[in-house]
């Protein structure tokens, strides 16, 4: 198994002295749970092409546009279709004006969580597809998870896919310069079909919403075969914010065509735009999978699922290990 990669931790406020001996104690995190006893789930992802927040709230380009406006989530909805809804995008036949040849409509991405006294844990697996040209030619894979505590009301309506605009990179409304990454919606004083634009609230407003939380944190693993992970952090507001130094640990192997990633961070608050996992809470949770050297929105997304510590009635429960 490949080993963590110790440039991407921050040990906030040790003396360089110390740092060696912090690095060797996060070297066993990876490795801390026994993952045979733990539960799995195989949740499907599957490529959106450039359905985007806006689109998913309009009628004439989504036709479950007033469900979805009067209550309705994306998986009441749409669960089980995930496979049908990728291979219909992926083949251009709708939201897609340049179809990707070689990229597969969906994913199986295996997810296991767990903790311990001091740290949440996920295990995620995927097979690794082959035959896409490589839109990102230094880095083979990105899985992502990203993270609310109910405060953004996005995350519990749509997972992640309440971060994607219709003028973000690659998107059906970005300018040809553009560079705007994902952001929500709370970050914009307007909001049109074709996103927010320049229409950025002022810094004292951006400030209030972050100190309550109305962010999505987000954990990455970036990784190649034979080499180390390299893990990423950060949060999403006005934009993608990524950590300088992230409390983030990344470790991944691959054998046999298949990724295995764990990532893990503290459950307490760790570092900017970080939020505090406890007891007793749910979590609404999202992920992504740039497989096979994709970039940007040419990644497999999953819908909105629930996480808790221990308990019961949330989609994935981490359980002290």
């Amino acid at each position: 198994m490949n080993t963590t990669n110790f440039s991407q931790i921050s040990v906030c406020g040790l003396p360089r002295s110390l740092l060696a001996v912090a690095l060797m104690l996060t070297a066993g995190w990876a490795q801390a749970v026994d993952w045979s006893g733990v539960p799995a789930t195989d949740v499907p992802l599957f490529y959106p092409g450039q359905a985007s927040w806006e689109w998913v709230m309009t009628e004439k380009d989504h036709s479950g546009a007033p469900k979805f406006r009067s209550g309705k989530n994306c998986k009441a909805c749409h669960d089980g279709e995930q496979g049908d809804i990728g291979n219909t995008i992926v083949s251009g036949e709708k939201l897609v004006p340049a179809p990707v040849v070689g990229r597969p409509g969906g994913i199986s991405l295996h997810v296991q969580t767990a903790r311990d006294a001091e740290r949440l844990y996920f295990r995620l697996r995927w097979k690794a597809g082959s035959g896409a040209p490589a839109l990102d030619a230094d880095t083979a894979a990105r899985v992502t998870v990203m993270i609310d505590d109910g405060t953004v009301k996005e995350a519990a309506r749509a997972g992640c896919w309440g971060s994607c605009h219709d003028d973000s990179i690659g998107m059906a409304s970005a300018s040809a310069d553009g560079r705007t990454t994902k952001y929500l919606s709370a970050s914009r004083s307007k909001l049109t079909r074709q996103g927010g634009g320049d229409n950025i609230k002022p810094a004292a407003d951006l400030a209030a919403l972050k100190s309550s939380g109305a962010f999505l944190e987000y954990w990455q693993a970036r990784v190649n075969p034979g080499q180390p992970a390299k893990a990423a952090s950060g949060y999403i507001l006005d934009k993608r914010h990524e950590t300088a130094g992230t409390a983030v640990v990344a470790d991944a192997s691959f054998e046999g065509g298949e990724w295995t990633v764990v990532l893990s961070r503290p459950l307490a608050a760790a570092g900017e735009g970080s939020k505090s996992i406890v007891a007793g809470k749910t979590y609404n949770i999202g992920f992504a999978v740039h497989d096979d050297h994709a970039d940007h929105r040419h990644h497999h997304v999953s819908f909105e699922y629930t996480l808790a510590l221990d308990g019961s009635g949330s989609d994935f429960v981490a359980r002290a290990k």
